[in-house]
């Protein structure tokens, strides 16, 4: 969940500061340039303050007295501020004579926004803005500006500014602004981690305290953590319904535990009495043999529910077990029953260590063994294999009986279950439930499968490492 959720906050809070920034960085832009038009404004109006007053033009009498004193300070001015700062400036007619000019061999361009400028000053006033110069763009800046003699436009100043300096200036702020974006990117995204993972941290352990639970260890409950109110009050909502649960599962087990204790001692005394009947009648009764036969199998139930009961609440006695060497006494030990049934009972049981309970590794392989044995017709094969990866050793035993069809396959070891096409052969339907319920207890599992051609396949598997907080795979 939080590979989902802090990509989001961090796409948010990227587009808060982009639309934060875009606007500052533009806006750092224009005002830069607006202070050079500005200041190149101020230069333009004291030239052509100079220039008001100069009357003589080029080539026109003599350059002698007052006016022609005047020509050439503002010649001098013009040659000084182009020396100082680099910046092309002139005086210009309407005829675009130079009334004066630095450097001398610069004269007004016939096109662009230099002409342009001159144009606009012209019709009396002030050229406008020039349009936004970006640091990527090699324009330059031209500003001009009317000199008036007595209401009329005799002549215009204009200046032609590189913008090397500025546009340095606007990337320099550029700069500032993008450390400053990405500085408070990266507190954002300290705060999001934070706040994921406070957020977030209650989810993960309910989650790990749900896993337990469904796999077994009702005894798990939700820690106390932080995180929002809400998420905390459904901590404890979570413990209150795990609580409740777990007493009415450990009142039903009590239940089938005392009833099936309690229903041994009528049964026994039952069976006793049919026994002292059976005296009285002839030995080749049926009756009575039936009679027996059901209160055996009744007695047999009731074991087995016991069991059921004392497995589901019983803990694991988790030890290292060589799998192979007990998988291979077992298949020895079903030998003489699977060669009285002309079953052909192999075993290929190498040496294989894991975590299991020995007892009920040695039961659950019984009951499968047992169950692949009784449904295997004569000359039919049985064979069991010990294997193991990194994670897990697995025992898998394989008949040539009929199977299981996939509906059937969906409910083998349910309790009391048994195929419609075996509701004649001798069991309680509890023999794979308790072999799960203490399979399941250890960290262990038990799959079915269908063998082909035909028959049925099932798995063993525990686990062959631990952790400090129970059995894993991993």
């Amino acid at each position: 969940m939080r590979t989902r959720l802090l990509p989001l906050l961090i796409v948010l809070m990227a587009a808060v500061l982009l639309a934060l920034g875009v606007p500052l960085a533009v806006s750092l832009a224009a005002a830069q340039q607006q202070r050079v038009v500005v200041d190149r404004i101020d230069d333009t109006a004291r030239f052509a303050a100079l220039a008001q007053f100069v009357t003589d033009r080029p080539g026109n009498g003599s350059r002698v007295g007052t006016e022609d004193e005047r020509g050439g300070t503002l010649r001098k001015e013009l040659a000084m501020y182009y020396s100082v700062y680099g910046i092309r400036a002139g005086v210009f007619y309407r005829d675009d004579v130079p009334m004066a000019n630095a450097p001398e061999d610069w004269y007004l361009p016939q096109e662009g926004d230099g002409r342009n400028a001159f144009n606009e000053a012209l019709l009396g006033r002030r050229s406008h803005d020039p349009e936004q110069v970006w640091p990527w763009q090699r324009t330059r800046l031209v500003v001009a500006s009317p000199v008036i003699r007595d209401g009329d436009v005799v002549a215009v100043v204009v200046t032609d500014s590189p913008t090397g300096q500025m546009r340095s200036s606007i990337l320099h702020g550029w700069l500032l602004i993008g450390a400053g974006e990405i500085a408070a990117m990266l507190l954002a995204v300290g705060a999001a981690l934070r706040l994921t993972g406070w957020v977030l941290r209650p989810v993960r352990v309910l989650d790990a305290t749900t896993h337990d639970i469904a796999t077994g260890r009702l005894k798990s409950r939700v820690a106390a953590a932080g995180g929002p109110p809400e998420l905390r009050r459904l901590a404890r909502s979570f413990n209150e319904m795990a609580d409740n649960v777990e007493e009415v599962l450990e009142q039903q087990r009590a239940f089938v535990a005392d009833a099936s204790h309690q229903l041994r001692n009528p049964l026994s005394a039952l069976l006793l009495r049919i026994e002292l009947l059976a005296l009285e009648l002839p030995e080749d009764n049926e009756e009575i043999a039936s009679v027996r036969t059901e209160g055996k199998r009744l007695a047999q139930v009731l074991d087995d529910l016991l069991d059921l009961a004392l497995a589901e609440h019983a803990e694991a006695d988790l030890r290292i077990t060589d799998v192979g060497a007990l998988a291979a006494e077992r298949v020895a030990a079903w030998s003489p029953a699977a060669e009285a049934k002309g079953v052909r009972l192999a075993g290929n049981c190498p040496a294989t260590t894991a975590w299991a309970d020995p007892v009920t590794l040695s039961s659950a392989l019984d009951a499968v063994i047992d169950n692949a044995v009784k449904f295997t017709p004569e000359g039919e094969r049985v064979e069991v294999d010990v294997s193991a990866d990194g994670e897990w050793a697995t025992v898998v035993v394989t008949d040539g009986g009929p199977g299981l069809g996939d509906e059937e396959l969906a409910r083998v070891g349910d309790r009391f279950w048994r195929s419609a096409a075996h509701q004649n052969v001798k069991g309680s339907g509890l023999g794979l439930s308790i072999s799960r319920a203490l399979l399941a207890a250890g960290g262990g599992s038990i799959r079915y499968a269908r063998h082909e051609p035909h028959g049925l396949k099932v798995t063993v598997t525990v686990p062959r490492t631990v952790t400090g907080t129970g059995v894993s795979g991993t």
